[in-house]
């Protein structure tokens, strides 16, 4: 049985209302189910949570799973909010020791003080921007991946913590051509994004929920 983690970033603020990411959690909890071998929490930044029962659960998971959209090339606030106090309090709590530097040579080895090693995590992102914004030439975001460019500060944030990166899956496109179409085949892909990095026994036995309206 492995335990999931299930942070779902997905803020409600000004004409964002976190629907998409609640529908992904929705989506996950068809996929994490004790049948399948799975032991699932799920935290919504929407709603009040006590901090060390939020350390407690990055220490009790085997694999944490992120899915946040990207404002104005960043976390949303209060999910920084989240990240700020929960893993401050994780200090010496089981999230992260030190900076891993020692007074002898404090030039090297910053980054390994970290106490969630043998932990993964996975990352989802929720975009207006395009896919082709990432990949073709003269576009904005210079042929970076997402993964590289926008959230390489986020990805070194858990390795802080010793955590291992799973493959990331973004989600792109999702204001300006969100049609049931695309939505649908996202659901297909991300479904099939999980049983490549999280397989179980039987995926073709996983019930596939119908998309959120």
């Amino acid at each position: 049985m492995k335990n999931i983690f299930i942070l779902n970033g997905g803020q409600a603020f000004a004409h964002s209302g976190g629907r998409f990411n609640h529908t992904l959690v929705e989506w996950d909890k068809t996929y994490f189910t004790p049948e399948n071998g799975f032991q699932l929490k799920i935290t919504d930044i929407n709603q009040p949570y006590e901090l060390m029962e939020e350390v407690e659960k990055f220490v009790w998971a085997d694999v944490i799973i992120y899915h946040t959209p990207v404002w104005w090339f960043g976390l949303p606030h209060k999910l920084k909010e989240y990240i700020d106090t929960v893993f401050t309090a994780g200090h010496r709590n089981g999230l992260y020791y030190s900076d891993g530097r020692k007074k002898e040579n404090p030039a090297i080895n910053y980054g390994t003080g970290g106490s969630l090693h043998g932990r993964v995590y996975m990352l989802t992102t929720t975009w207006n921007a395009p896919e082709t914004a990432f990949t073709l030439p003269g576009e904005f975001f210079h042929q970076k991946t997402v993964d590289e460019g926008v959230m390489f500060g986020f990805h070194r944030m858990n390795a802080f913590t010793g955590m291992d990166a799973l493959g990331s899956f973004h989600f792109h496109d999702l204001e300006k051509n969100a049609t049931p179409e695309r939505i649908s085949g996202y659901h297909r892909d991300y479904f099939a994004h999980l049983s490549q990095q999280m397989p179980v026994p039987s995926v073709e036995q996983i019930l596939i929920p119908s998309i959120a309206s």
